[in-house]
C-alpha cells in the first residue's frame, strides 16, 4: 500500500498474550512485498503436535492450500511458515516449487519431514512468490524463535489489516488446566465459505488429530463461516488448529467426550472473537452488523437468508449512511430463493419492530431506530414466521473506504 491505512474505529485491543507450552514463534522482514515491516512468520511445535485444518472452498486455491490439504493427512505438525504480501495463487509450477523449497528449508531447521511443515500465504494474486527471499530469511528467524512471539506473529501476517488480531482462553480438560491462544488476519475478500482469512490457533491440550478436526469443523460454522465483509471468497486462506500435548490431561478418544465440554466452549468462543475482529477490520468499515434470522424452515435456510442480508450492498450502504431502510432487508429476504411469506415476515432494527404482516407497524416511531443507526454495532432481526430454523451472521457497512483500498491494492 502507498501509505498506512488508518486504524479501524472498531479496532479491538490486543489482549494480554501468554505462552502455549510447546510453541515457539517469530517474525522477520523478508522483503517479500512490503518495506519496513515484518512479512514472514514461523511457528515451530514440539514433536507429537497434532493438527486440524479447514480451507477455502474456492475452485482456484493457492498452492499453499493444496500443500496443507496434503500435509493434513498425516495429522502431525512440527512447523508453520506464513508470508504476507504475496498469495502464491495462480502461479503455476512456480508456486508449487516455492512451497516445496520453503517446506524443505524449514524442515531442515526444525528437524522434521517437509510433510510436517504447514504453509500459508496471503496478498496479491498472480505474482510469483520468490522462494529465495523466504529461504534466505528462515535460518536467522529460526534462531530467534521464542515462546512469547505471539504479538510479533499477529503483526507479521497482516496485509490490509489495520490492527493485529489475537485471543486467548484458559480452560480445562478433566480438571487439568489448558490454554488456547490464536491469531488471525483478514480485512477484505471475506465471505463465509471456510475460510476467507488466515487464523492459527494452538493449545497445549493432548488431543488426537481426529478429535481436533471435529472440534474445529464444528466451531467454524458459527464463527469464521458466519462472517462476511464483501461476499468474496478468498483463494488462499485457512484456519489451522495445533495441539502440542504438553498438558497432562486425561486421554480423549472422541469429540463427544463430556470431559471436553469446557474446552469446546472455550474454543468456540475464541474462534468467534477472532472472526468478529476480522469483520470489525473490514476494509473501510465503520460499523459492525449482526443479522439474526429466526422462524425459517430450517437452520440452513436461515443461514442463506442471513447471508443474503449480510452480503447486500444496498443493506450495507444504508447502514453506512445511517439510514434505517428496512425495505432493503425485505428485498434481500425475497431475492435469496429460500421459503418466505411477505405476510408473515417481521423486521426489526435495534430491537424495535418496524414491519410485520406485509406492512409497516402502525404508529411506528423511528426515533430510537435513528439513534441506533448512529451507533457502531447495528442489529437487524428478521422472523420469517415459518418454522424453527435460526441463524446469525455478522457483517459490516460498505463505505467509500472499501473502494479506495481495493482500487489501488497493487499499486
Amino acid at each position: 500500500m502507498a501509505k498506512p491505512l488508518p486504524v479501524s474505529p472498531l479496532a479491538s485491543p490486543l489482549p494480554d498474550l501468554g505462552t502455549v507450552p510447546g510453541v515457539r514463534l517469530g517474525a522477520v522482514a523478508a522483503g517479500i512485498r512490503y518495506k519496513g515491516r515484518t512479512d514472514l512468520v514461523v511457528a515451530e511445535f514440539d514433536a507429537g503436535t497434532t493438527v486440524a485444518g479447514v480451507f477455502t472452498q474456492s475452485k482456484c486455491p493457492g498452492a499453499p492450500v493444496d500443500w496443507c490439504r496434503s500435509a493434513l493427512k498425516g495429522g502431525v505438525a512440527r512447523a508453520l511458515v506464513v508470508n504476507a504480501g504475496n498469495a502464491n495463487v495462480f502461479t503455476g509450477r512456480a508456486g508449487v516449487a516455492t512451497c516445496e523449497k520453503t517446506a524443505e528449508a524449514e524442515a531442515h531447521l526444525a528437524g522434521c519431514a517437509p510433510s510436517e511443515v504447514f504453509l500459508a500465504s496471503t496478498g496479491v494474486i498472480g505474482e510469483v512468490l520468490p522462494a529465495e527471499r523466504i529461504t534466505a530469511a528462515l535460518p536467522a528467524l529460526h534462531a530467534a524463535l521464542t515462546e512469547d512471539g505471539w504479538e510479533a506473529a499477529a503483526r507479521g501476517i497482516m496485509t490490509t489489516d489495520t490492527f493485529p488480531k489475537a485471543a486467548v482462553r484458559k480452560t480445562e480438560i478433566g480438571g487439568v488446566p489448558v490454554t488456547i491462544q490464536g491469531i488471525a488476519k483478514g480485512s477484505g475478500m471475506i465471505a463465509p465459505d471456510m475460510a476467507t482469512m488466515l487464523s492459527f490457533v494452538a493449545t497445549d491440550a493432548k488431543l488426537p488429530a481426529s478429535v481436533l478436526q471435529s472440534l474445529l469443523s464444528k466451531g467454524v460454522v458459527t464463527s469464521f463461516n458466519a462472517i462476511t465483509v464483501d461476499s468474496d471468497t478468498s483463494t488462499s486462506d485457512m484456519v489451522l488448529l495445533f495441539a502440542t500435548g504438553r498438558a497432562d490431561n486425561p486421554a480423549i478418544a472422541s469429540a463427544d467426550d463430556s470431559a471436553l465440554s469446557a474446552f469446546r466452549a472455550a474454543l468456540d468462543s475464541l474462534l468467534l472473537e477472532l472472526a468478529l475482529m476480522v469483520v470489525r477490520d473490514g476494509e473501510g468499515a465503520r460499523k459492525q452488523i449482526r443479522i439474526n434470522v429466526t422462524g425459517a424452515v430450517s437452520d440452513a435456510s436461515a443461514r442463506t437468508v442471513a447471508r443474503a442480508i449480510a452480503d447486500s450492498p444496498l443493506v450495507k450502504t444504508a447502514v453506512a449512511g445511517e439510514d434505517a431502510n428496512w425495505g432493503r432487508v425485505v428485498m434481500a429476504v425475497g431475492k435469496c430463493g429460500e421459503p418466505a411469506d411477505r405476510d408473515l415476515l417481521t423486521v426489526g432494527i435495534g430491537g424495535v419492530t418496524i414491519a410485520c404482516e406485509g406492512t409497516v407497524v402502525e404508529d411506528y416511531d423511528e426515533t430510537p431506530v435513528v439513534a441506533h443507526m448512529k451507533g457502531r454495532e447495528i442489529e437487524i432481526d428478521v422472523d420469517l414466521g415459518l418454522g424453527e430454523g435460526h441463524a446469525t451472521m455478522w457483517s459490516c457497512d460498505l463505505t467509500h473506504g472499501y473502494i479506495d483500498i481495493n482500487g489501488s491494492y497493487r499499486s
